[in-house]
């Protein structure tokens, strides 16, 4: 087992469970980066007071990522960290952080702000590229958390390795992300056991509900070991969403877990700051397809565009695409999988009926 450097926030026990609520980061998306700085305070001073240890702000693609073409926030990052500092007391606020998204000055900043937990993602096959962002964070004596992005497309033995080589850089705490709400909880067994073969590092687990499986995968992962878990009021977040923090919260208390958080109080907040903001009822489309096709929501605007271009099924267009890659977008190769769809159907498609503008974020290309 590798030996972490621990974190000033304490020493993480084994089968103690954490709420991260990721509201106002991934379910920033939902709202196109839209919360304000009285925004993040109401609901970071409410979530404390609910109960709530770990609570995720800023711009949904992370750190600078309104300088970097992923569509602008509507504060700065200084902004959100300024506002969530003046109210919380007892919990801990952090930001995302996407390597080449994020520079490493980025953190520096954070840290001036009292900033206490990081989160780096990668895609799991490019987990080297975190290395220096997570040292530099530990440097900090930040709480960090490796997030895998699109760790299904990567074998549990395979997985594993990149969780001993994130533990080396000093993680404290890596993550099994479900970018495209398509696993199954034997998925996350298989994660977990090959995991427990050669580490002891916490885990994390973050689950997209595609397929309306992130609740009862998140409560898999509480059962097999995980000590974090991720939720969103309302379920708020990118493409279909996260675990409902009301629903995830009201089914772990009712198997007995003990979290010292007030579920009605969740509820509440998600009623009176979350409901209003949704516009939309029943289930996309086009997020069942990307769950069922593990397919990662912001390279929607490559389909968009192509789909647009030739008259054909988006969704067909998304489930031929990952039939040869889940990982990245070749735009060339889309058009190419496009045109042999148009040859081979004389359906009209009226792309009006999908809802396109709702896909915010463009961090898979960077």
């Amino acid at each position: 087992m590798v030996n972490r450097k621990k974190s000033t926030l304490g020493v993480m026990h084994m089968n103690s469970i954490q709420i991260l609520d990721t509201t106002l980061r991934d379910g920033s998306y939902a709202v196109n980066f839209s919360f304000t700085s009285a925004d993040t305070s109401l609901i970071c001073k409410d979530l404390e007071n609910a109960g709530i240890e770990y609570i995720e702000i800023g711009h949904g693609v992370g750190l600078n990522a309104s300088n970097c073409e992923q569509g602008p926030a509507f504060q700065t990052d200084e902004e959100y960290l300024d506002a969530a500092r003046s109210v919380l007391t007892k919990a801990k606020y952090g930001m995302f952080c996407i390597p080449k998204i994020a520079e490493l000055k980025d953190i520096d900043k954070a840290a001036e702000y009292g900033m206490g937990f990081i989160r780096i993602g990668t895609n799991i096959t490019e987990v080297p590229n975190s290395e220096a962002y997570i040292k530099r964070a530990k440097d900090y004596g930040m709480f960090v958390t490796a997030n895998f992005m699109k760790s299904y497309v990567c074998p549990p033995e395979k997985f594993a390795e990149h969780v001993v080589l994130s533990e080396n850089y000093g993680s404290d705490l890596v993550y099994l992300v479900d970018s495209s709400g398509g696993m199954f909880q034997n998925n996350i067994t298989e994660y977990y056991n090959e995991v427990r073969k050669v580490s002891d590092i916490p885990l994390g687990f973050h689950g997209h509900n595609n397929l309306g499986l992130a609740v009862a995968n998140t409560l898999c992962a509480a059962d097999l070991g995980f000590e974090f878990l991720d939720a969103s009021l309302q379920g708020l977040g990118r493409s279909s969403g996260n675990a409902p923090t009301e629903q995830l919260l009201a089914a772990l208390i009712k198997k007995g877990y003990n979290l010292n958080i007030d579920v009605l109080k969740i509820m509440e907040l998600g009623q009176t700051y979350i409901q209003p903001l949704l516009n939309s009822k029943g289930y996309m489309l086009l997020d069942v397809v990307s769950g069922f096709s593990d397919f990662h929501s912001s390279y929607m605007h490559h389909i968009h565009k192509v789909s647009s271009k030739y008259l054909i099924d988006p969704a067909l267009l998304i489930m031929e695409w990952c039939k040869i890659d889940k990982i990245n977008m070749d735009e060339t190769r889309l058009e190419e999988i496009a045109q042999k769809i148009k040859q081979d159907t004389e359906k009209e498609i009226y792309l009006g009926k999908h809802r396109f503008n709702n896909y915010f974020g463009r961090e898979q290309d960077v």
